[in-house]
């Protein structure tokens, strides 16, 4: 099914950037799509109080 999405893989830049992140929140996967927007230019929007508090292009909904 088509539904106009395109996954973004998990790169070895997405990684690093994740090593310059604040100790906010301890699940390595919520740090890393917090680096990938940062990496990407992309606005994360999260309902997660602990990921809303990363500064940088973050939004709780």
């Amino acid at each position: 099914m088509n539904n106009g999405y395109l996954e973004l893989p998990i790169t070895s830049r997405h990684t690093l950037a994740m090593s310059h992140l604040p100790d906010i929140h301890r699940d390595p996967f919520d740090q890393i799509l917090v680096a990938q927007a940062e990496s990407e230019g992309f606005l994360l929007i999260t309902a997660d109080d602990l990921v809303a508090r990363y500064s940088g292009p973050v939004r709780r909904v």
